[in-house]
């Protein structure tokens, strides 16, 4: 790795290439995709049905008899497709100025999914490899890991999976829909949930209740199975409300002879029972394979009086004198005199009988020591070395050990762990509902190793990514709500990382490890037999380059939904299939459901449409009809435009749908429902009259898709409009370059009939590709312009740091550079960095609103 003030980890491995977005559908022809069109899975793994004892719940299986044939979890397997590709590096080299005349600059992104002839690009997706980046995924995690799985080939691949399950631990307000408010309360409109599914929140409403998040979890519990090595860890994070049934539900999917360990760690606060208070969740961790598990043992450093450190009650001074610590010494051990050592005096003795050679007395001071009934745990000549080196001691008539609190002073750590609390850091956390990064952190220090490979199905805030970046090792994250996603996408995208020493002296292999302190672990043993003391690895404390700043690695963040364009007549047919019909059925009274439950929001709380009733038609154009009050309480009607599951809604579905909107001519509203919209549909206005009614773009929450899921709870809103922002070109301060330049956001109000303009405080954050290729978004610039301008505060923080330590070392380098104080100022604006003028070049400006929602526009300069 370059020796550079600023850098991040690159790992050597490689990962399959897949389509981006615009090529999505350009897969359909490989073999892979061709052959592979479903994934067949064992519900039972492991037990044998009628025999073994196990859990059972409502929809567990297919079939009620045991003696009938065996129960397969059969899974359709998608396709994930390139959304955008993120460089913490490259945003940072725009935060320079170069000094030196003609200095160019690089490009990070390099060309390695770049490199593949277009013609050749379908074949080669799933068998051409590129630099490894880390995965940010939009979608069902199920659908993802089945993926991964099969299209991409990840089985056995995966050390480690950190489960947080939307489900099963006890909060009264989680739901967060903006992404720079964590303020909930419970029955307030404007804080019902335009979003999926709540960040890091466990939801309550699902169909079957516990029988319904059973079935969720063992499905997802059987893939990742299925991605983990024969070394790998599986852990499930809990609540005491459903600990017993998620342990037994792991039995079944993993062996009870892979049982780990049951850990529980301590939570911020209580959770207000009236009976005992419970201030304690849990973490479930089972092996791949036990006999083959990966496990590098944690300490925790001992603390006289404390942890690891309540029987270190005497002290040795200088002259040898020995005594007791007092009350005083033991609360501050600053007071000892200089050079005094703490110790305790332990057994020298063990349990076992005595044999034929075996040490009976021992001659010492004038005294005689025996075992009593047991034996030495040395030989004669192992006793008298500990005595020459001053350490044995007699209390009374017995003879014991004298064990100094510097011989170890670490203690390994258990299962028990009452430092995880974050209470008082309230501040610092990103979303409403967050585990600890240190309960993960020590998760993953104690089953992986830097370049490891680690999955996270429930991605919330990312701190499962943040822990794996700040630790060098691989990481995929998988979430269904956009606002976690985006929560998760600024927090890595603005991270800042210790820079941790490579062992491997050339800093390119992050899998050699890195530098880590060592501690000494001298036992009775060694010192009886003269031999050096052993060494414990601190794998939680690598020796750190304080003169560097490291930003996180490249990731992609990609997405499950966005295949090619439907035509009309091809939903029909598919939808028609029997084996299709009851799912389509089943997802369209979903969604019907939700929009008189839930409504469809803009983000406005006094511009939320919640429908009277929504009726179901016979056309599949306009396949379902609803009725909302206006602002004068008068009834209005609209039409809805259905897309389909598993794909894009295609611009001869709305001509349709306008054209049969039109000649019925009765609806003041036209809905487009849908995952994600073709091209030709996303680059033009969120909201555009047709004559006599309007037409907006709505888009509907991934979790409707999740099977069991029943969406009835008037906070479940999954249906958000898609805002336009005004996007122009203007001329910079040198000629010969441009700005693009974010002027606002419009967005439809179906309460008062009008389109409104929004603050620009709407606008989270918004990102540029200023040389965008048409097929691959490179995050080449990013604006925080929504915020409270401290997403780059501890960039800036350590490269401050930096400067004042080595500004003389700076002014002799031959190439200078230094921070570019209007580069760092445009950051919270909304107003690009200076991009040249060139003819051809394109730009691809995208803008994410505070509540998730993102629109795409493609400018030519």
């Amino acid at each position: 790795m370059p020796d550079k003030a600023t850098a991040a980890y690159h790992h050597r491995d490689q990962r399959p290439l897949i389509p981006s977005e615009a090529e999505a559908g350009a897969e359909q022809i490989n073999p892979k995709v061709q052959h592979h069109a479903t994934k067949v899975l064992d519900k039972d793994p492991i037990i044998h049905r009628g025999q073994d004892p196990h859990l059972n719940w409502l929809g567990k299986y297919d079939y009620d008899d045991p003696e009938q044939r065996p129960d397969y979890l059969r899974l359709d397997i998608r396709s994930l497709y390139r959304h955008e590709h993120v460089r913490p590096e490259a945003l940072m080299q725009r935060l320079y100025r170069q000094r030196q005349a003609g200095a160019p600059q690089l490009d990070l992104f390099g060309p390695s999914y770049q490199d593949v002839d277009e013609l050749d690009k379908p074949l080669s997706y799933y068998q051409h490899h590129s630099d490894w980046e880390n995965r940010l995924i939009l979608g069902d995690s199920l659908a993802v890991m089945t993926s991964l799985l099969e299209r991409e080939g990840l089985n056995g691949q995966v050390q480690m999976v950190y489960l947080d399950p939307p489900y099963g631990i006890k909060y009264g307000s989680n739901w967060q829909i903006k992404l720079n408010n964590r303020t909930v309360q419970d029955g307030k409109d404007e804080h019902l949930s335009s979003e999926p599914e709540q960040i890091k929140a466990f939801r309550d409403t699902w169909e079957l209740g516990i029988h319904s998040y059973l079935s969720y979890l063992r499905n997802r519990l059987l893939v990742a199975r299925e991605l983990l090595t024969e070394s790998g860890s599986c852990f499930v994070q809990i609540s005491d409300e459903n600990v017993h049934l998620v342990r037994n539900l792991m039995d079944e999917v993993f062996g009870a002879g892979n049982f780990v360990a049951q850990i529980s760690y301590k939570t911020t606060t209580s959770t207000g029972e009236q009976l005992l208070e419970s201030v304690a969740d849990y973490i479930i961790w089972y092996a791949r394979a036990k006999t083959s598990l990966k496990y590098r043992q944690l300490y925790n450093l001992k603390v006289v009086g404390g942890e690891g450190g309540t029987a270190y009650g005497k002290v040795e001074l200088v002259d040898g004198t020995k005594r007791s610590l007092t009350a005083e010494e033991r609360a501050d051990i600053g007071r000892l005199p200089l050079g005094a050592q703490i110790y305790r005096i332990d057994n020298l003795t063990s349990q076992r009988g005595a044999s034929g050679t075996d040490l009976r007395e021992f001659h010492l001071w004038n005294k005689v020591f025996t075992p009593g009934k047991g034996t030495f745990k040395t030989d004669e000549k192992g006793l008298r070395n500990l005595a020459a080196k001053n350490r044995l001691e007699a209390v009374g008539t017995n003879l014991y050990y004298r064990r100094y609190f510097n011989d170890f002073p670490v203690f390994p750590i258990s299962n028990i762990w009452n430092d995880t609390s974050i209470a008082g850091f309230a501040s610092d956390k990103k979303y409403i509902v967050e585990t600890s990064a240190k309960v993960i952190q020590r998760c993953m220090l104690m089953c992986t190793d830097p370049g490891d490979l680690v999955l996270d199905p429930t991605c919330g805030s990312g701190t499962t990514a943040y822990v794996a970046e700040q630790w060098g090792r691989r990481w995929i994250t998988i979430d269904t709500s956009r606002i976690a996603l985006n929560i998760a996408k600024t927090r890595l995208m603005t991270a800042a990382f210790p820079y941790y020493k490579l062992y491997d002296e050339s800093g390119q292999d992050l899998r050699q490890g890195f530098i880590y302190k060592e501690v000494p672990h001298i036992t009775l043993k060694s010192l009886a037999n003269d031999e050096p003391p052993a060494t414990e690895k601190l794998y939680d404390q690598p020796e750190e380059d304080k003169k560097r700043l490291r930003v996180a690695g490249p990731f992609t963040v990609e997405t499950l939904q966005s295949l090619n364009p439907v035509a009309p007549e091809e939903v029909t047919a598919a939808a028609a299939a029997p084996e299709e019909l009851e799912s389509q059925q089943q997802f369209e009274q979903r969604v019907f459901a939700g929009l008189t439950s839930a409504g469809i929001r803009n983000g406005a709380k006094n511009e939320h449409a919640v429908f009277l009733r929504v009726e179901q038609r016979a056309s599949p154009s306009l396949p379902a009809e609803g009725y909302w009050r206006d602002a004068g309480g008068h009834e209005r009607k609209a039409y809805f435009l259905l897309g389909p599951r598993f794909g894009t809604v295609s611009k001869s579905q709305v001509n349709e749908a306008v054209r049969e909107c039109r000649q019925l001519g009765d609806a003041d509203w036209l809905v487009l429902l849908g995952f994600a919209f073709d091209d030709s549909i996303e680059n033009r206005e969120q909201t555009f009259s047709a004559g006599t009614f309007q037409v907006t773009r709505v888009r509907i929450g991934e979790d409707l898709l999740q099977e069991g899921l029943l969406k009835k709870d008037k906070k479940a809103a999954s249906f958000v409009t898609i805002g336009e922002p005004e996007i122009a070109v203007v001329p910079a301060e040198t000629p010969g370059e441009v700005c693009v330049e974010v002027r606002g956001l419009d967005i439809w109000d179906p309460i008062h009939n009008r389109l409104a303009a929004r603050s620009v405080e709407d606008i989270a954050y918004w990102m540029l590709d200023d040389d965008y290729d048409g097929s691959n978004f490179l995050v080449r610039q990013v604006f925080f312009c929504g915020g409270e301008k401290t997403e780059f505060r501890k960039w800036r923080q350590k490269l401050d740091n930096q400067a004042s330590a080595t500004a003389k070392k700076r002014a002799e380098a031959a190439l200078r550079v230094e921070l570019d104080e209007d580069a760092w100022a445009r950051l919270y604006g909304f107003r690009s960095h200076p991009i040249p003028q060139q003819k051809g070049r394109r730009v691809a400006v995208r803008v994410i609103s505070q509540f998730g929602e993102e629109s795409t526009r493609v400018l030519p300069l």
